[in-house]
């Protein structure tokens, strides 16, 4: 947008803004906000579908239930073939996890909509939740026997302290990076569209050139979407594979 001095003027973070449904009070941790109604939409657009894609269980699918039936299949083969059998246990997890990010990023690309996964205050609950699961399934799994992980036995007797030292801190940034890398990339994608955007408010004519790097980049992020979803939940079962599988070192 422009300025009163007729410059211009882009605000690329104020799309990222939470504020109260209701009023103009301050945000307590019990305040429904833009952020809750979209968190709850998402989870309301997951259940519908996977009724209707599940309720009528066609011998020949229809389109929904194909979908759901093909959704289904890859994240349980994409789990036991990562974590091996004993993770295919967690695969109802993986897959509520996979189906919340991917519809919560695609949500967040409707005009006018928020995307909750651009908050790292959403990945980062995400990501601990994972390094918990993670944690406690390994003590569960293997008692002590769980730290061998930081371990590297198959290194000089001189490195192993400084590499299970390496290895310990790699362990425990895990739920940074976990959640930094959805957060940064839904971020990012929107924060440059705004930016475009901005530009085609105030170029005349000559818009249909940031109008059209929007179409372009709306599409790069329907994929990212996908891909950052398929990611944080890859990324899941080989954690998990760390706790239930044996230690490779």
């Amino acid at each position: 947008m422009a300025d009163e001095a007729g410059g211009l003027v882009i605000d690329p973070m104020h799309q990222f803004q939470i504020h109260p449904l209701f009023g103009e009070g301050p945000l307590t941790w019990y305040t429904p906000t833009n952020q809750t109604l979209w968190l709850g939409i998402a989870v309301v657009v997951i259940s519908i579908l996977m009724l209707i894609g599940s309720a009528p269980r066609k011998v020949i699918p229809g389109r929904t239930q194909s979908i759901t039936e093909l959704l289904y299949t890859f994240i349980h083969d994409m789990v036991e073939e990562v974590t091996g059998h004993e993770g295919a246990k967690f695969f109802p997890y993986l897959m509520v996890l996979f189906t919340f990010i991917v519809t919560s990023n695609l949500l967040g690309l409707i005009p006018g909509s928020f995307a909750p996964t651009s908050h790292i205050a959403v990945t980062a609950v995400l990501a601990l939740m994972v390094f918990l699961t993670v944690t406690l399934v390994g003590f569960y799994k293997k008692g002590i026997g769980f730290l061998g992980m930081f371990w590297v036995s198959s290194a000089p007797l001189v490195l192993r302290p400084i590499l299970a030292l390496i290895e310990l801190i790699s362990y425990f940034v895990r739920p940074l990076s976990h959640s930094i890398r959805l957060g940064g990339n839904i971020m990012a994608g929107h924060a440059v569209m705004k930016v475009f955007a901005g530009f085609a408010g105030v170029m005349g004519l000559a818009s249909i050139v940031p109008i059209a790097a929007i179409a372009a980049i709306y599409g790069l992020e329907l994929l990212v979407a996908v891909v950052q979803a398929y990611v944080f939940t890859i990324l899941t079962c080989v954690y998990l594979r760390d706790a239930v599988g044996e230690a490779h070192h």
